[in-house]
């Protein structure tokens, strides 16, 4: 009798965010509908207060989505549910990672020493769990299940969690996104963190290079990619596609370095979707992540100098006037 309570359930929920999965790719379609057999089996749904889908996934975009892009799920569990259960059902979601393909099993040493980073920093991680307290105040290391002190120290924490509530979806349960809105305040010191944060990143990636089957040029490629949405969000608080990012980001240079941009953002897109290993590319790459976090930083200079001298500005759909590029450093 349990068992068809648990499939009854399991199909009431399918049923009801099967609406919300239009657009998304079948595979991660597939992985979200196990997470929510195995949550309902394990915990029960009923202990869940919402799921969330972030990322990539859902960016709605006339572009492919990217071969390295995986699956951003927030669970918020009520907070009666133990950290020791959560721990446990969390192994299940690792194997799930595994049968999708959005996590490789290896055994490889050095593999395995990058499973280890990844799962510190939360970096090509497809799942987070968490509680409802630690969302509504914020706990970053909590929500994502990361190391406190890397967190604290590397990571643009506001930014991160106002990408977040501006580029997701309900799948189930409440929406409390606009319960942490308001202490979501952005400032330079963020910004500051996003290049350090992403330069360790590139030149890791470089490090690691010589060793060809570590696909080095996916975390080369992840710290572009955050290196212009943290910036983005920075200078527009808005989420929009990687696409149209880099078309923002190439109208901030000057004329004469604007094709040499262009040129390498599309090679950035390309290679998002075809990963290869690419050496001129990769050693490029710290210098890129600089300038796109210092035009952020002038740009936003600009628009409260703007704001001071009270020329009309919206930073929630911006318009961008030509006669204030480009951006010079």
């Amino acid at each position: 009798m349990q068992d068809i309570s648990i499939i009854e359930s399991d199909k009431k929920i399918k049923d009801r965010i099967s609406s919300k999965l239009n657009g998304i790719n079948e595979q991660s379609r597939n992985y979200i509908k196990d997470i929510i057999t195995l949550v309902n089996k394990e915990i029960g749904v009923n202990k869940i207060i919402s799921i969330l889908l972030f990322g990539s996934q859902r960016e709605k975009s006339n572009e492919k989505v990217s071969t390295l892009s995986d699956c951003d799920l927030l669970i918020i569990f009520k907070d009666r549910v133990s950290n020791h259960h959560i721990r446990e059902i969390e192994k299940y979601f690792i194997s799930l990672e595994i049968k999708h393909n959005f996590r490789e099993l290896s055994k490889h040493f050095f593999k395995r020493i990058l499973g280890v980073i990844n799962q510190t920093t939360g970096i090509f991680i497809s799942h987070f769990l968490t509680k409802k307290k630690y969302w509504e105040n914020i706990i970053f290391h909590k929500i994502f299940r990361v190391n406190r002190i890397v967190s604290s120290v590397f990571a643009p924490r506001k930014i991160v969690l106002g990408n977040i509530i501006t580029n997701s979806t309900i799948l189930y349960g409440d929406d409390l996104r606009e319960s942490i809105r308001p202490k979501i305040q952005i400032t330079m010191q963020e910004i500051i963190k996003s290049t350090f944060m992403n330069l360790v990143i590139s030149l890791f990636s470089i490090a690691i290079s010589i060793l060809k089957n570590l696909n080095s040029m996916k975390y080369q490629l992840e710290a572009i990619k955050w290196s212009l949405k943290t910036s983005n969000y920075y200078c527009f608080r808005d989420s929009e596609n990687l696409k149209n990012i880099t078309q923002r980001f190439v109208s901030f240079e000057v004329i004469r370095s604007q094709q040499k941009g262009s040129r390498f953002f599309s090679q950035f897109l390309e290679l998002r979707h075809s990963p290869r290993n690419n050496m001129a590319f990769m050693i490029r790459c710290p210098i890129r992540i600089i300038k796109i976090h210092m035009k952020a930083i002038l740009y936003k200079k600009l628009m409260i100098k703007k704001e001071k001298t009270k020329i009309p500005y919206k930073s929630t759909k911006p318009l961008i006037p030509d006669h204030v590029f480009p951006l010079r450093i």
